[in-house]
């Protein structure tokens, strides 16, 4: 069965039911039973998975199709996924149907902040369409194809933010849209760059390893896609879209943006950059990895001084992305591991939180910290909720996000420890944004205008139990994602020619035992 194809052709082919059926309620519930396909889709192809075939070569990319897209140049329909792939297309195929659910309402204009009436049908094929293009760029076995998934999903997001977002959404969507297209039209000059220079006839991937040699020329090429992937991440100081896109756009489109989109740019440096120009990675080290550090310190200070709910969460993201890019450029086993697994713990965590701060704001109709206080005495599980979000995002142990802090942290430590050290104050930032905005929002006397602030209901539990219960069980249990995302890590260090990689004691063991 060609899984991966499947999987971006059912919601194309639901965004397309969604756009011709007459009534509204029916394109949501569509939408909804379309995402959930996927969502089962995906876990079987999961369970189907063989993380042990993820070190060796030829079986590295498990599911792969391959078909003569444009001939003439080399360009193929090239899919496949490694353990960092399936994970990243598992957390979209979970988020997609809980923010369907979630944004039952945001495109009606019914909310006391919505935006006017827009067309509710366009809406749920966009986010359709969006699923697919989150797929595709992350199974892309073919650079060309990669770049052009990795362009396309510009676009669903554009029209979510430009139409259905806040008072300033023309302008958040254009500012995202350019400097995404900036990143793009680098990457594109790199990508052309890469297949006339390495002069094999293919834009596939795995051919593609090894081939440029020369130092200067992979120096160039790396700052091509590198910038492009730092634009997207988005690292610090590429960094200044993503607070307004976040801020304006509906809540569940920012999950998506911030939740998954985003992960883009990350993903994209540890596949792409590393194992392509893996010269030029070691000698841009230094550099990405202090930009890392200040994306850390900085987007925490900054999350502490702001006033809007949406702006304080973006900025947290920022901070968090710099301890990703840290982890993957650190070049070790377990910061890689706790890099990947960091994606997917923030696509969670930072989700929770902008759902929850949806539902707020769609209640109260303002966005301001300031007009809030006391709502854990009305919504105690509006709150409850929101602080377990919030605790995940502090690193808290026993939450999930803290397994993948830790493993960044403690990889780094192994090559830099000044930076590791200095990275760990974001740690205590966090506690203090989250905390003061739980504080301001949710503890204190009942503010006058939340007296009558009705708790989560039925759909709204359903879209919010889902995450608070990944985030524990991810919390707890870890493994079985790492099972996964290990072998692939492990996997893209050694085509970097890293050969003294340090592995975690309980990895090592599971290597010895299979030996």
């Amino acid at each position: 069965m060609p899984w991966l194809s499947t999987l971006m052709a059912v919601p194309v082919l639901g965004a397309v039911g969604v756009s011709l059926v007459k009534s509204d309620k029916l394109a949501k519930q569509l939408a909804l039973a379309v995402s959930l396909v996927v969502l089962v889709l995906t876990a079987v192809m999961a369970v189907r998975f063989d993380p042990a075939l993820g070190a060796a070569k030829e079986t590295r990319f498990q599911f792969a199709e391959t078909y003569d897209w444009i001939p003439r140049f080399g360009v193929h329909y090239g899919v496949g996924v490694d353990g960092i792939a399936l994970v990243l297309i598992a957390l979209s195929a979970i988020l997609v149907p809980i923010v369907i659910l979630a944004s039952w309402h945001d495109a009606d204009g019914t909310g006391a902040a919505a935006p006017p009436k827009r067309s509710v049908k366009t809406y749920f094929a966009l986010l359709l369409v969006l699923e697919a293009m989150m797929i595709g760029v992350f199974a892309a076995t073919d650079v060309f194809l990669f770049y052009v998934f990795f362009e396309a999903m510009l676009i669903p997001m554009y029209f979510m933010i430009g139409s259905y977002g806040g008072a300033q959404r023309s302008y958040a969507a254009v500012k995202f849209l350019l400097y995404s297209l900036f990143g793009g039209l680098l990457m594109l000059v790199a990508v052309i760059s890469l297949y006339v220079i390495a002069d094999k006839g293919t834009f596939m991937f795995p051919e593609l390893i090894g081939v440029i040699q020369d130092p200067t020329t992979q120096k160039w090429l790396f700052l091509g896609f590198f910038i492009a992937f730092a634009v997207k991440a988005p690292l610090w100081p590429f960094h200044t879209w993503l607070p307004d896109a976040a801020a304006q756009a509906p809540a569940g489109a920012a999950v998506l943006l911030v939740g998954v989109l985003d992960k883009v740019g990350t993903y994209g440096m540890l596949r792409f950059c590393l194992e392509l120009f893996p010269e030029a990675s070691k000698f841009f080290t230094p550099l990405v990895i202090v930009l890392s550090v200040i994306g850390v310190v900085y987007g925490a200070i900054v999350a502490i001084g702001q006033t809007d709910m949406k702006r304080l969460i973006a900025y947290t993201s920022i901070s968090h992305f710099g301890f990703i890019a840290l982890g993957v450029f650190a070049m070790t086993t377990d910061a890689g591991a706790g890099a990947t697994l960091y994606m997917v713990n923030h696509g969670f965590s930072t989700g929770a939180l902008f759902l929850i701060a949806g539902f707020l704001i769609y209640r109260r109709g303002s966005s301001q910290i300031a007009d809030y206080g006391g709502v854990q005495k009305v919504a105690p599980l509006l709150a409850g909720t929101f602080l377990i979000a919030g605790l995940s995002g502090l690193s808290l142990p026993g939450l999930s996000t803290f397994v993948s802090e830790f493993m960044v942290l403690l990889g780094t430590y192994e090559r830099y420890v000044v930076p590791a050290i200095i990275a760990t104050s974001g740690v205590v930032l966090a506690a203090v944004y989250i905390l003061w905005m739980y504080q301001r929002t949710m503890t204190g006397p009942t503010a006058e205008s939340v007296k009558t602030l009705p708790d989560l209901n039925a759909r709204e539990k359903w879209v919010v139990g889902p995450l608070i219960a990944v985030i524990i069980a991810l919390g707890f249990f870890p493994k079985p994602a790492l099972d996964m995302i290990n072998p692939a890590v492990d996997h893209t260090l050694s085509n970097v020619h890293i050969s003294n990689v340090h592995v975690t004691p309980a990895v090592a063991e599971k290597k010895g035992a299979g030996q």
